[in-house]
């Protein structure tokens, strides 16, 4: 059995880390070892607590933002990965929470099952971008890269049917367990889909992957 990851979660709504480790709670691959309710209080805790693999944090903390924080756990502690988890949607908060070493980007919107996808893959080394702020930030690209202008790649990756089916599926937003229910196979095949459509991109989110597709006019 692997070693479950261990999380260490911030955030300055007692309502909310209680309902996120209520949540997480039933999932064996994941282990909230502490929480915090501000930014200094995790800079104590990874000075006495055991090391986390990855830490959780809001961006509005009650004495710093998580973009702060951030910086300051990837200047001291590299080997542990940051997400953000927040109610801010905006292109900026994205780009400097990624520019200050934060692995994840998730919207306090999202369901458990994306949280709990989001941790594996970063935990793996991937980052992760939601599928709300994919989906925006695809609808701004779309603007950009209009299908058949110069600036438009051609790949000569070869995707099967279903491969093309589950990528429209999660252009449109749905979760890996609700594009398991529309094409009745289960969720774990559907990871390991989304994973198999990465390696074959070479991209290392769903974000990127989206941006990689329609760029190539391979979903509209």
């Amino acid at each position: 059995m692997k070693i479950p990851i261990k999380v260490l979660l911030a955030d300055d709504h007692t309502i909310m880390r209680n309902g996120i480790i209520s949540l997480l709670s039933n999932e064996p691959t994941i282990n909230i070892i502490a929480e915090s309710s501000s930014g200094s209080k995790v800079l104590n805790l990874l000075k006495t607590a055991p090391m986390p693999d990855i830490i959780i944090t809001d961006i509005t903390l009650a004495d710093m933002n998580g973009i702060e924080l951030t910086t300051i756990i990837k200047a001291r502690y590299p080997k542990i990965k940051v997400i953000i988890l927040t109610t801010l949607d905006h292109e900026n908060y994205v780009s400097q929470s990624l520019d200050a070493g934060a692995s994840g980007y998730l919207l306090k919107s999202v369901n458990i099952e994306e949280v709990i996808f989001a941790i594996k893959n970063v935990s793996m080394g991937y980052k992760y971008i939601c599928t709300a702020i994919t989906i925006k930030l695809l609808a701004q690209l779309r603007g950009r890269f209009a299908i058949g202008s110069s600036s438009v790649l051609k790949s000569d990756i070869e995707l099967s049917k279903r491969e093309l089916e589950i990528l429209n599926l999660i252009a449109e937003g749905f979760t890996n367990s609700e594009i398991a229910e529309k094409l009745f196979t289960s969720k774990r095949t559907i990871e390991g889909n989304r994973q198999s459509l990465l390696d074959k991109t070479g991209k290392k989110n769903t974000a990127s992957l989206i941006n990689f597709v329609v760029r190539n006019g391979i979903i509209d």
